[in-house]
């Protein structure tokens, strides 16, 4: 593919709720532009977008594919991105490169979840939008209905651009406001025919000429004075306002039969933003002879060409000769193998000059969100904005001892993936690996299994603590003679509740009834105790202990003797002190829309929590909800807030504080402990 300049460009985000057509629209238009040589299909698992193995097994996308046509002498960059949720860092990958969102939704659909999340993404990144809506030929399907909603949402920056014509339930042609024709479609070829005389096509192009009006003065006037608008006319304010946001065009297709997609590629040249008028950000320009600034917006761990680090090019070009520099290390590296993707495979390329996509192979220290710019101009775009993962689950291996291959296969599958994040509990000693959902750790799962790793996925276990909640003083006597020296401690102390999580230690030694040089030890032999719990295995917190009284002997006294003493103190006091567990309690913070307020505020009062206060949030038909909750009660709380608020909902959860856990709880602790003791 030839090298384009940057007004010749378009970098096209497709984005949307999931089994909306994306994929299938992706298809339609690589295959009209020749890009492809047959038709892919996802039920058939041959497309061109979803090429990764387990795309293929589940005939649905889970990451970001990027493929490029060229339409009427441009270069168009399709960047095809999953609709289903717990694969949203697709879309996040997918609105970074993109000039312009195209929102894919189908005929007959309200405005789904996943149309609200792409138009509300676009529109943080600041990006142009546009809408398709696709299988308008499908049965019980109607267009209208659709564009009835998006105008009830979104007002009067929805502009009809391609509409159906309906006969009944089937579509007897696509009306092109554009351009003013109208056409009929078969195996994809259009014919032109007579407009139709129809109602609904009327009152469409009404409101489609204001929209034109609305965004030229002139036109503005042109219009009120009733005079017709030329098709350079109608090109130039659409431009306009798609480029600066005020339109958002929609468009009618089918795209698995092809209809009305070419209308489609050519307004997507004629009315969408190119690159060099939409890719500068802040004070770079989109100038090929600007300064390197280039962005890394996805990444990929191919097993044959090695690492590939997608970029998106702002300034300057990527070539052979000049080296990576990483704003974000400071560092250089020589450049890799310069690469054009097309979906699952690559086309070596010369340069990526500024406004297009494309690969660099094998850099070493870029990351998704990183800059690539030069030494002397240290550039820094901004990152990529990622979800943060809300599901968490302990990883076992299948193996024992296969623990390090876990840590270093899901170390290879984040670098792809950032909405992945794995730590190791250091109290509860699990591997813990957090996602987006259920789908997206199976996933995950999966390519660990390719990566020669079995494992399976639990609840992870809460990190619990010990506490007492009465004053007790006790003995600690070790006494032992096998020959020789023997062994001597004696020590007298007082185990009391305090304030706080930490575990104090004191002594009120007078005498010199035990040894100043005794005191570590019986310190140190109250931490390791004090670190493992007395009924649960818990650590303790809130916990005071006074060494006040004790003896010794000349000879046989020693260190490790006062260490055992003082374990034996606490093992013999800590049951007599009321013993309790504490567990941790989160502040949750969730937003909900306002007619699911009641019904998680429900499921929250069942998962043991306090509701604290509740109001409107900053988005509109939105509530945000505050409560304290119980940690051990959240596992699933993520995939029931998105099942009962169709995805709409989100929240945030973080750590508060320790309190007593009820009897029943307690006890269900303790004897959970006590079956792993006995495994």
């Amino acid at each position: 593919m030839k090298i384009y300049p940057a007004n010749n460009i378009r970098n096209i985000a497709v984005v949307g709720h999931g089994d909306k057509g994306k994929t299938t629209l992706c298809e339609a238009m690589l295959f009209l532009a020749k890009a492809t040589d047959r038709l892919g299909k996802v039920l058939d698992a041959n497309t061109v977008m979803d090429f990764d193995a387990e795309e293929r097994k589940r005939k649905v996308s889970i990451s970001t594919a990027v493929a490029p046509l060229e339409w009427k002498n441009t270069k168009v960059n399709i960047i095809d991105t999953p609709g289903l949720f717990d694969f949203a860092g697709g879309m996040s990958e997918g609105i970074r490169a993109g000039d312009c969102a195209l929102i894919v939704t189908s005929a007959g659909s309200d405005i789904d979840v996943g149309l609200e999340k792409a138009f509300k993404a676009a529109t943080a990144a600041d990006i142009s939008k546009a809408i398709v809506v696709s299988k308008c030929n499908s049965e019980h399907r109607n267009f209208y209905k659709t564009f009835s909603a998006l105008q009830g949402e979104y007002g009067s920056q929805i502009c009809p651009a391609v509409v159906p014509c309906y006969e009944g339930e089937e579509v007897k042609c696509y009306v092109d406001f554009i351009t003013d024709k109208a056409y009929t479609f078969a195996d994809g070829k259009k014919s032109e025919c007579a407009m139709p005389d129809n109602d609904d096509v009327a009152s469409m192009k009404d409101i489609f000429l204001e929209a034109v009006a609305s965004a030229d003065d002139e036109l503005m006037e042109k219009f009120f004075e009733g005079e017709a608008f030329t098709p350079d006319e109608i090109k130039k304010g659409l431009l306009a306002g798609v480029k600066d946001k005020t339109l958002v065009p929609v468009f009618a297709c089918a795209g698995l039969s092809l209809d009305a997609v070419e209308l489609l590629l050519d307004a997507i040249v004629d009315i969408i933003p190119s690159a060099k008028d939409a890719a500068g950000e802040g004070d770079v320009a989109c100038d090929e002879n600007g300064p390197l600034a280039a962005i890394c917006f996805k990444t990929v761990a191919d097993p044959f060409v090695g690492k590939m680090s997608f970029f998106k090019v702002v300034s300057g070009k990527i070539t052979s000769d000049v080296p990576a520099f990483n704003a974000r290390t400071g560092e250089s590296e020589r450049m890799g193998k310069i690469i054009t993707p097309k979906g699952g495979k690559q086309e070596d390329a010369t340069c990526i000059p500024a406004g297009d996509i494309g690969v660099v192979s094998k850099l070493g220290s870029f990351k998704t969100g990183d800059t690539m710019t030069t030494a002397k101009d240290k550039i820094e775009l901004k990152g990529v904005s990622f979800p943060a993962p809300c599901l968490s689950k302990a990883v076992k291996v299948r193996k024992k001892g296969e623990e390090e291959k876990v840590a270093s296969g899901l170390a290879r599958i984040i670098e792809e993936d950032p909405t992945i994040s794995f730590a190791v509990n250091n109290e509860t000693k699990e591997q813990v690996l957090s996602g987006l959902g259920e789908q997206h750790l199976d996933v995950v799962v999966a390519k660990l299994a390719k990566l020669g790793v079995e494992v399976d996925l639990t609840v992870p276990r809460v990190a619990y603590r010990e506490t007492i909640r009465k004053k007790v003083e006790v003995q600690g006597r070790h006494k032992k003679q096998s020959g020789g020296h023997g062994q001597f401690g004696d020590v007298y102390i007082r185990f009391e509740p305090i304030e706080g999580e930490d575990f104090v230690f004191a002594e009120e030694i007078v005498g010199g009834s035990v040894p100043k040089n005794y005191f570590p030890a019986i310190e140190k032999g109250l931490r390791e105790c004090v670190a493992k719990g007395a009924i649960a295995g818990y650590p303790m917190v809130g916990l005071k202990a006074t060494l006040y009284f004790g003896s010794y002997h000349p000879v046989d006294s020693s260190e490790m003797a006062f260490k055992t003493a003082a374990a034996i103190a606490f093992k013999n006091g800590i049951p007599q002190a009321q013993p309790t567990i504490l567990e941790p309690i989160g502040t949750l913070k969730t937003y909900i829309p306002d007619d699911k307020t009641g019904d998680i505020m429900g499921d929250i009062t069942k998962r043991r929590g306090r509701v604290l206060g509740m109001g409107p949030a900053e988005e509109p038909k939105m509530q945000e909800l505050i409560a304290e909750v119980p940690m051990a009660e959240m596992g699933d709380f993520s995939t029931v807030l998105r099942s009962t608020t169709a995805g709409r909902g989100y929240f945030t959860l973080e750590f508060a504080r320790y309190e007593d856990a009820p009897a029943n709880i307690m006890q269900k602790v303790i004897d959970e402990a006590n079956i792993e003791k006995e495994d």
